[in-house]
């Protein structure tokens, strides 16, 4: 046999983005952007708005069908996040928002407020310090004196 082989070169799949309105079998309504996978999959990625059938509505950034990167999460209920989200999860710097009215601004991790950062209360009145999931050890009041 001679050294003639031909080699198959494998061409390098190159995701085509798109964008359109798109409804899940449950109903689920996608507009936005979007990539053809290389199996022939639709997946969300870039900039888009999800609403579910519940009525909970995201808007904001898409990565491999997760929402990553900045974006907006409004609830049913009036509660909302906007933020970094990471796979799906409240990840990184954001602000959530109670139906009440008060707020928490700070660091999350994985869906938990962890860390340094301010919770606003109904009467206007900030609470400062470290937040460890569902407890605040050491947190202060902050006075404002105008």
């Amino acid at each position: 046999m001679t050294g003639d082989k031909k080699e198959k070169k494998k061409e390098k799949f190159s995701p085509e983005i798109t964008s359109g309105v798109f409804i899940f079998p449950n109903g689920d309504k996608y507009e936005g952007d979007c990539i053809q996978t290389e199996l022939g999959s639709l997946e969300r990625n870039g900039q888009g708005t999800h609403t579910s059938v519940s009525g909970i509505v995201y808007e904001g950034s898409w990565a491999n069908d997760n929402m990553n990167g900045k974006g907006k999460l409004t609830h049913p209920s009036n509660a909302v996040y906007e933020g970094d989200f990471v796979n799906n999860q409240f990840h990184g710097h954001g602000k959530y928002t109670w139906p009440d009215g008060s707020y928490y601004v700070g660091t999350f991790v994985e869906n938990r407020l962890e860390g340094e950062g301010e919770f606003y209360d109904t009467e206007g009145q900030i609470w400062t310090g470290a937040f460890r999931f569902r407890a605040a050890p050491g947190l202060k009041f902050k006075l404002n004196m105008n």
